[in-house]
C-alpha cells in the first residue's frame, strides 16, 4: 500500500461519515481507506465535522500529528486496523468551515491570454501586474464541496439583457487554506506556520455576466455562484519533493514580496471534460508563489483567520494544451474544442462535468496525487 500515491508520504486530510449516517469527523485517506482519526489517535477534535478546530492547534501540531499518524501506520497496522474504513462506505464532506476566500490573478501566461483577447491594441498586461500579486475577495458561503452540483447562473449580459449565462466556464486553481492566524494590524510570521495544506479548486465562471459588471470594481455575480474545492487537504509537508524556486521575476518585487523559500510547487494538473483529458496545466510555471500571495493579502494589516482559503487563479502554461480555462482552449470561442465523440465545445453546456487532478513528486522518485475536484453543470433555475 505504501506504494500508492495515496501512501504514508501523502496522507490528506478530509472529513466523513459513513454511508447510511453518522456525525461527520476528520480522518487521513491511505490507499482506498479513510483512517478514522478520533478512534485511532484517541482525540476529540476529530470526532469535530471539520479540520478548522485541529488546523487551531498550530503548525507544531500539524507536524506531530503527521509523524504519529505514518508511525502508526508503518509500525503499529493491528491497532489502526479497525478505524480503517473503505472509501466506497464513506460520504466526504466540505474538510473545512471556510472563513473568507481570496482568489488571485497569478499566471503570466493567462493573464496575458485575456489581456491579447480583449485588448489586442494595448499592452496584454496592466502596469500593476508584475508588481503586486492581483486578486480580489471572493463569497465564502459558496464554497462547495467536490461532487456538487454546479447550477447555471443567470445574471445581466448586457444592457437589458438577463438570462442563463450562455458562456460557463471552469479555472483550474491551486488553493491554500490558512491553520495560523494572525491578529488585525498584525503581518504573518513564517508561510508555513499559517498555511496547513493545498487543495484543488475550481473557480466556475460565467464569462458574459463577469463581462459586462467587473469594470470598474472588478469580479461579482460572474464568480460567485459557485467554487468547488476537493475533499482533500494535502498537508505541506507532503509536497516538501515539490518544492521548487518560484519563477524569476522582473521586476525585483518590494521587500514585502522578496522570497525567503522556494515556494513554488511543481504540480501537473489535469482537466477532464467528461472524462476526456483536454488540458494539463503546470502550476510550477506561476509567476507569482504561494508565500507572496500571504504576504500580500496581509501586508494592509488584514488578519488571518483558521479556515480561510485563498487560490492561485487559473493555471496556464506557455502552451496551447496547457490552458486551464475553456476561455482560453477555445480564444472565447473562436477556436471550438473537439471531442473524441465527435461534439465540440467553446464553453460548458448543460450535462457536462469537470473534473481536475493534480499530481507532484514525492520521496525518492515516487509520486502523490491530491485530491480531485469535480462537478457537474445544471440547467439554470
Amino acid at each position: 500500500m505504501t506504494a500508492s500515491p495515496w501512501g504514508l508520504d501523502n496522507l490528506p486530510y478530509g472529513v466523513f461519515s459513513r454511508v447510511g449516517g453518522e456525525t461527520p469527523r476528520v480522518g487521513v485517506r491511505y490507499g482506498d481507506h479513510v483512517l478514522d482519526l478520533a478512534g485511532a489517535l484517541h482525540d476529540e477534535v476529530f470526532a469535530t465535522g471539520s479540520l478548522n478546530a485541529f488546523m487551531a492547534r498550530g503548525s507544531a501540531a500539524w507536524r506531530d500529528t503527521r509523524a504519529l499518524i505514518r508511525n502508526k501506520l508503518a509500525t503499529d497496522r493491528a491497532a489502526v486496523e479497525p478505524h480503517l474504513i473503505p472509501l466506497d462506505q464513506v460520504r466526504l464532506h466540505l474538510p473545512v468551515e471556510v472563513g473568507d476566500y481570496v482568489d488571485f490573478y497569478c499566471s503570466l501566461e493567462h493573464a496575458s491570454n485575456l489581456g491579447r483577447m480583449f485588448r489586442p491594441d494595448e499592452e496584454p498586461l496592466k502596469p500593476n501586474w508584475r508588481h503586486l500579486p492581483v486578486g480580489y475577495h471572493g463569497r465564502s458561503g459558496t464554497v462547495v464541496v467536490s461532487g456538487t452540483p454546479v447550477v447555471r447562473p443567470s445574471g445581466q449580459r448586457g444592457a437589458g439583457v438577463f438570462g442563463p449565462s450562455a458562456k460557463l466556464d471552469i479555472e483550474a486553481e491551486l488553493g491554500f487554506v490558512v491553520g495560523g492566524p494572525t491578529a488585525l494590524g498584525g503581518r504573518p510570521g513564517r508561510f508555513e506556520d499559517h498555511v496547513f495544506g493545498v487543495t484543488l479548486v475550481n473557480d466556475w465562471s460565467a464569462r458574459d455576466i463577469q463581462a459586462w459588471e467587473y469594470v470598474p470594481l472588478g469580479p461579482f455575480l460572474g464568480k460567485s455562484f459557485a467554487t468547488s474545492i476537493s475533499p482533500w487537504i494535502t498537508p505541506l509537508e507532503a509536497l516538501a519533493s515539490a518544492r521548487v524556486p518560484g519563477r524569476a521575476q522582473d521586476p525585483e518585487p518590494l521587500d514585502y514580496l522578496r522570497r525567503a523559500e522556494p515556494w513554488g510547487l511543481d504540480l501537473v494538473m489535469e482537466v477532464r471534460l467528461n472524462g476526456e483529458v483536454v488540458s494539463r496545466p503546470p502550476y510550477r510555471e506561476m509567476y507569482w508563489t504561494p508565500d507572496q500571495m500571504l504576504a500580500h493579502m496581509t501586508v494592509n494589516g488584514a488578519s488571518l483567520r483558521v479556515g480561510d482559503l485563498y487560490a492561485s487563479g487559473t493555471v496556464s502554461g506557455s502552451e496551447a494544451g496547457q490552458r486551464g480555462s475553456f476561455i482560453e482552449l477555445t480564444w472565447n470561442g473562436s477556436e471550438p474544442i473537439k471531442l473524441s465523440d465527435g461534439s465540440v465545445r467553446t464553453f460548458l453546456e448543460d450535462g457536462d462535468t469537470v473534473t481536475i487532478t493534480a499530481t507532484a513528486p514525492g520521496p525518492d522518485g515516487s509520486a502523490i496525487t491530491l485530491g480531485e475536484v469535480s462537478g457537474t453543470v445544471q440547467p439554470a433555475r
